[in-house]
């Protein structure tokens, strides 16, 4: 475990790009003074620039450091050892990330990013799980708004319905309800990378729903034939559901943390995890399912990965800021408690913001977490975890940083 009297308690990697500076302004202005911090990344007079630019949003807080130097194994390695937590926005992870990790896990450094690639993960966890679980290093990807949401939504819902009715949850839908940001260039460089990477074989592994899980989960319930066909569903008190972006990296990130947490039997060893999106009738549903499956067999060819590289958001931009700031982000969910009566929860969470804002709230509230408070996650030892592990004190933490997260009972 990364020591005390290191140089830093927080390195921020990649602070130069479109989601670390809003990672580092979040730094700057809602956390503790006291906090020893540093930016990261190859280009000094970028990282001097970020620098400049978020001291005057917190005059109290001594400027961060200056850490200039490559991706290469060796340099990351040596960074990795100046700091208590590695916070990484550099991607696409599968090309840029795994020395950062592998440094991580080797050094005791804990570790928060926020990628969504589900080949990347599964293929992280099974040669450094080991490591940095021996290390005792949290190491915690997804931690973005892409999936730390869902993560934090799926355990709010078990653990309330454990504290009312002491059962677990037979299954939980959860729909992004409002997405309104534009995937920044980043992102939109790892859906047209990742086919070049893995071979398909090992992208469809990685989306199975217990692929991250540390034990085997039960069989998925058939769906409806109307939704294999179409795509969509209705859910009472969530209304028209589709194909949702996330889903995959979802779902395979709340089933690992089903796993974790009592071997299952704290979620409940019948539980299940579904994720849509939320559109307005069963047409544009099925437009939508049908336009993103078509889509992605369409990236799958690189002639047309090549072709819409010319025409969209290159890694670093994004979304301009004042269109961002006008944003919505929410999600909301329901949990049937494993009850005969099939008794029903609903949990909404809603950030008003850009989702790299979020992202960048998600990640800086995290590393606090993994300094400050006492977690599951620390209870675990370490290794590859994910956010729900960081449980009650990190969802306190997001609340005061404006993060809306309601959990209750609903009548039958």
């Amino acid at each position: 475990m990364a020591s005390n009297d290191r140089e830093y308690d927080i390195v921020l990697l990649g602070a130069t790009g479109y989601t670390g500076k809003y990672c580092a302004e979040h730094i700057a202005t809602h956390l503790p003074t006291d906090l020893r911090w540093a930016v990261a990344g190859r280009n000094q007079s970028k990282l001097s620039a970020v620098v400049d630019r978020i001291k005057p949003l917190n005059l109290d807080r001594r400027a961060p450091g200056i850490e200039v130097g490559s991706l290469s194994p060796e340099d990351v390695d040596a960074l990795t050892k100046k700091t208590r937590v590695l916070i990484s926005t550099v991607g696409p992870f599968h090309l840029y990330g795994t020395p950062a990790v592998e440094a991580c896990a080797r050094n005791g450094t804990h570790y928060i990013d926020s990628t969504g690639e589900s080949p990347w993960v599964l293929d992280m966890v099974k040669k450094h799980h080991g490591t940095a679980k021996a290390n005792k290093a949290v190491m915690l990807p997804q931690c973005g708004l892409e999936s730390a949401p869902s993560d934090l939504i799926a355990w709010s819902l078990v653990t309330f319905i454990r504290e009312k009715l002491s059962v677990g949850v037979k299954n939980i839908v959860n729909t992004a309800h409002t997405l309104g940001t534009l995937p920044s260039g980043g992102t939109l460089a790892t859906v047209f990378t990742i086919f070049d990477a893995y071979p398909i074989r090992q992208i469809m592994d990685s989306t199975k729903p217990f692929s991250l899980s540390t034990i085997p989960g039960r069989k998925a319930e058939s769906e409806p034939l109307v939704e294999t066909l179409t795509g969509v569903r209705y859910v009472p008190d969530l209304g028209t559901l589709t194909t949702g972006v996330f889903t995959t990296p979802n779902m395979t990130l709340v089933n690992r943390s089903w796993s974790l947490f009592d071997r299952g039997n704290f979620y409940g060893l019948d539980f299940q995890y579904k994720e849509y999106m939320s559109v307005r009738n069963s047409f544009t549903g099925t437009l939508v399912h049908y336009a993103l499956l078509f889509g992605m067999a369409a990236i799958a060819l690189p002639p047309v990965r090549w072709l819409a590289k010319k025409f969209v958001y290159q890694p670093g931009e994004g979304t301009a800021r004042e269109s961002a700031a006008k944003d919505r982000i929410e999600y909301r969910a329901i949990a049937i408690a494993d009850t005969k009566e099939e008794q029903r929860a609903s949990a909404r969470f809603y950030f008003g913001g850009g989702a790299y804002h979020l992202t960048g709230v998600l990640m800086s509230e995290a590393a606090m977490t993994i300094l400050r408070d006492s977690t599951a996650a620390h209870e675990m030892g370490g290794g590859f975890l994910t956010p729900a592990t960081l449980g009650q004190a990190y969802i306190d933490r997001l609340r005061k940083a404006g993060v809306t997260l309601e959990i209750k009972m609903l009548d039958h």
